[in-house]
């Protein structure tokens, strides 16, 4: 292993060891020290690679933001090919549900980075709302698409109608890690909105 790949890959047992936290208990104990005993090294390493907290925080943030878009990509392989708007939007929306083990620790994650940037408006206004963006921009080109086709009304706003989607699965999610809902209804709810939108399904 060259000194790059490992250098590259101490940074990543480091990070994933402040994910692991922020899944089980919460950025609120995810200080250097505990990231530190979490990742079984020494919290002179953790400060080695990562000179401030925000730089390990933002760095993790990222590589959570691979993992979910890794996660989406195999999901819109499974939408077909070529995939239709409709599947488009549905392999994304229903990929972000908490519905199994590992998109239930990436939302549970993204809450907890979501409760830490509430509190820094700092932060909030650095990077508070990237991911959301990027979804709601991606759903939006697939309604747009959709509507030139024909395949929603043409009275249907793309950015708003994407919005309302981003917004109802969020909550969605919300509910399921809760404990509202099971992941299953909590996908019942997102397809009986996109029949409404689309039609039922063929």
């Amino acid at each position: 292993m060259n000194t790059k790949t490992e250098h590259e890959e101490r940074r990543r047992q480091i990070a994933e060891a402040l994910l692991r936290i922020a899944d089980t208990q919460g950025l609120q104990s995810a200080s250097m020290r505990a990231v530190a005993t979490e990742a079984g090294v020494s919290l002179r390493l953790v400060q080695y690679y990562f000179h401030t907290k925000e730089g390990l925080l933002l760095d993790a943030l990222a590589r959570l933001g691979t993992q979910l878009q890794e996660r989406m990509a195999r999901w819109i392989t499974a939408a077909g090919h070529p995939p239709t708007p409709r599947a488009l939007v549905t392999a994304v929306l229903s990929c972000i549900l908490p519905t199994d083990a590992e998109s239930r620790r990436i939302a549970r994650t993204y809450t907890a980075y979501y409760t830490l940037v509430l509190n820094d408006p700092e932060l909030l206004a650095k990077h508070g709302t990237g991911q959301a963006d990027l979804l709601e921009g991606f759903l939006a080109k697939q309604l747009l698409a959709a509507r030139e086709s024909g395949a929603i009304a043409a009275t249907r706003d793309p950015a708003i109608t994407a919005a309302g989607l981003a917004a109802m699965v969020n909550g969605l999610g919300q509910s399921v890690l809760g404990g509202q809902r099971t992941g299953e209804q909590a996908l019942s709810v997102l397809t009986h909105h996109l029949d409404e939108l689309f039609g039922p399904a063929a």
